[in-house]
């Protein structure tokens, strides 16, 4: 494979055929990276997550740009990509849902939850919607647990306590082009005096 750049950015060719590009101003941004780190391995997460935006997925070509553009060896950038999830290493649809099945989902309908979803989309878990929309994924523990079922949509927002009508409003709001509320995840205020009178103690 060869390796270019040109006027407007960085990019690869392979057997002549122009592949995946970033822009001047990428570049640029990807120049104050580094600037902000002792390391320039430590940019990797951020340039992964600007080639995702862009490009909507790393696969194994668009990991040797970041690798080429960082200058670091690509099976860095692979192991990178490979360890987390939130990559996606093949192209997805427009708005992928990951539908959590762990411990506590499944207890509380997880996996009736994602069966709704194959059924209503048409495809199963691992799969596109052939108009290229939604990507069905099974997920593990998304760290909402008391809010089951609940699932994330393209890495983002939060949807909780699932319910087919629920699901269905979902879907509604995402084929137009709305996103729905990120639903948050209250955590529980510990109060300082009622630990120390719980073990015997006193705030004095």
């Amino acid at each position: 494979m060869s390796q270019k750049s040109s006027d407007n950015g960085a990019s690869l060719s392979q057997n002549g055929t122009s592949a995946y590009t970033f822009t001047k101003e990428q570049l640029a941004e990807i120049e104050v990276l580094k600037t902000k780190y002792p390391e320039v391995q430590a940019v990797t997460l951020p340039v992964l997550w600007m080639a995702q935006d862009t490009f909507g997925h790393v696969d194994p070509e668009v990991q040797r740009l970041v690798a080429y553009t960082l200058d670091l060896p690509e099976s860095h950038v692979h192991g990178v990509a490979e360890f987390y999830t939130q990559y996606f290493k093949t192209p997805k649809g427009k708005h992928v849902l990951d539908v959590c099945t762990c411990l506590s989902c499944h207890l509380c309908g997880g996996m009736d939850t994602l069966g709704y979803l194959e059924n209503k989309l048409g495809i199963k878990a691992g799969e596109t919607t052939p108009d290229g929309q939604f990507t069905l994924q099974e997920a593990e523990c998304l760290g909402a647990c008391g809010y089951a079922p609940m699932m994330q949509i393209t890495n983002d927002v939060y949807v909780n306590h699932l319910t087919p009508e629920k699901v269905d409003q979902v879907l509604d709001q995402l084929a137009s082009g709305d996103t729905p509320d990120f639903e948050s995840i209250p955590m529980p205020l510990v109060s300082t005096t009622s630990n120390n009178e719980a073990a015997g103690g006193s705030d004095e």
